[in-house]
Order: structure tokens, then sequence, then C-alpha cells
């Protein structure tokens, strides 16, 4: 039987040294499962599932053999601050992330926690763009925080939506909340926002213009080596932490039938992380100044809207 949700609290402490290795098993598991979906359509069906799988690994470990590349007048303290940062912030993301229904910390603000975290992601990406002294690395910073700027608000609406239901900002309690109903039910806006702006935040799939070809990489254009690794693979633990962020949000936690919470939980993690990768897939990237009309005219009143709509419902039960 899933644990009670009455004994949700704090992870011990070993989770916090636990809390990195699980997140990034996760993200090479999800780059190898993209690298298989890329090498299908590819080659086919017949390709070789194995070695498609393993392909993120490999190229890390080819990243990890390669010299550092230096531009002329950069400023390495302060680009390598930013890549360093971009992973940070994702592992103190999922910090507030329950597995069952315990995290490594549950604060009363963990709501905002997460989403402050996010916007140290946009900082990070931004320094390494302008540390390398490099017109495409800049163009690809700067490209992140338009695409930021444009899908923070529908994406904190959303956040703030999830809180107004549980009627608090602790993530613990947004679980509790959801012992009867899962919110995904009965707010479906928010949840689609949320995974459309967490993909932007991630600038993942067809929101990958801060590292867009036609600026030679962007963001991460100057970058080889160890510098290149660390930036690529803070993106996936950004994506991992956003996916996973869903679940006590929108998707009820840990509960569910037969299995223990941690199960559900990483099933569900699991379902989420497997929905943006194939939709990578199937969503069209669009100029940036499209996708932030989108943003700006139609997904700020959505989710105003299916907050009200939120709001109603608490204040009649």
């Amino acid at each position: 039987m899933a644990e009670s949700a009455e004994t949700a609290g704090t992870a011990p402490l070993w989770a916090v040294v636990l809390l990195p290795v699980v997140l990034t098993v996760a993200a090479l598991a999800a780059a190898g499962f993209d690298a298989v979906l890329s090498a299908g359509a590819e080659r086919g069906r017949g390709a070789r599932t194995l070695r498609a799988a393993v392909v993120p690994v490999r190229e890390g470990i080819a990243l990890l053999a390669r010299q550092r590349r230096r531009t002329t007048a950069d400023d390495a303290a302060l680009g390598r601050i930013g890549i360093a940062l971009v992973p940070l912030a994702a592992v103190l993301a999922a910090a507030v992330v329950p597995w069952g229904f315990r995290a490594v910390t549950d604060p009363v603000v963990g709501i905002v926690w997460f989403n402050a975290m996010e916007a140290l992601a946009w900082a990070a990406v931004w320094l390494a763009g302008w540390g390398s002294n490099s017109a495409l690395s800049l163009i690809g910073g700067y490209r992140f925080l338009a695409q930021g700027l444009a899908y923070e608000l529908p994406h904190m609406f959303a956040l703030t939506t999830a809180a107004l239901g549980a009627g608090s900002l602790r993530v613990g309690e947004v679980v509790r909340a959801q012992q009867g109903l899962w919110f995904v039910v009965w707010m479906p806006a928010a949840f689609a926002v949320y995974l459309l702006s967490a993909s932007a935040m991630a600038f993942w799939g067809p929101f990958g213009h801060p590292l867009g070809r036609d600026a030679a990489g962007g963001a991460v254009a100057e970058y080889s080596g160890v510098d290149r690794l660390v930036l690529l693979g803070g993106r996936w633990l950004l994506l991992v932490a956003t996916a996973a962020f869903s679940v006590p949000l929108f998707l009820g936690g840990g509960h569910g039938p037969l299995l223990p919470a941690w199960a559900w939980t990483v099933l569900k993690t699991a379902g989420v992380l497997a929905l943006l990768i194939v939709g990578r897939r199937l969503v069209p990237t669009l100029r940036m100044e499209r996708y932030m009309e989108l943003a700006w005219l139609v997904l700020v009143p959505l989710t105003l809207l299916q907050a009200l709509v939120v709001a109603v419902v608490v204040l009649n039960r």
C-alpha cells in the first residue's frame, strides 16, 4: 500500500548527497531515450537501440577529453560561473520535489523557491553567453532572456494556480490536497501551460533558440570540453527537474494504488519526461517573435482564466 500522505516531510540528510546522483541518472536516461528516438527516425525501425542509447555517454566522455577553448579577451571566470550555475540551479530546484511524500526540504514557500531557481538559470545562461566575449554566444544568452521573460509570467500563473487550489505555497501541502482528485483533472490549462513553459525554461525542443544552429550553437558556441559538457548537461538536469515538479503540482505526487509512493513519483516523472521528449518532434520550431506573441497574447490570459476558475471553486467549497 502506498505511504500515507500524513507521513510527508523532509528526507534524511543522506538524500542531499543522493539527489544530484538521481538527477544525473535520470538525465542520462532521458538523453539516451532521445538518442534512440533520433536514431530510429534517421535509420528506420532497424536502428540498433542499445548502440543509440549509449551515444550521450560516449559524447560526454569525448567532451571530457577535449581541451577548453578560449576566445580573445574573454571573461573566463564569469563564463564558468554561469556554466556551473546551470546544473546547480537544477539541483536546488529539485530539492523541493517530494519523491513519494518526502523531499530534501519542504519550505513554506517551496513553490516560490522552485520558480526562483528557474530564474537563476536565466542569469546563468546569460552569464555563460556574455563571458565568452563572442557575438554568437551573447545572442544565445539574450535569446534565453527574451523567451524566459515571455514565458515566466504564464509559468508563474500556472504555479500559482496549483498553490491556490491547495491554499498553500508548501509543496507537501499541494500533494496532500490531491488525495481525492489530482489537480490536472480540474486545472488542465495550467498543467499544459506549465509543461510548455517548462520546456522553454530548459531551452528544449522548439524552444532551443538559445542553442540555435543559425547562431552556431548560440550560448555554447565558444565552449568546448568540460565547459560545454556541464552547460549542456545542465540543460538536461533542468528538463528533469521541471518534469519532476509537475508531479507534485498536478499529478498527485506519490498518490496511487498498490505501488509505494516513491515508485508512483518515478513512474509519473518518467511519463512526463517521455511526453516532453516525444513532443520535441511533434511541436514545430517557430520564430522567436511568434511564440513570444503566443505567450503574451494567449497563454497569459489562459492561465489567468484558469486561476479565476480555481479561485471560484475554492471559495465555494
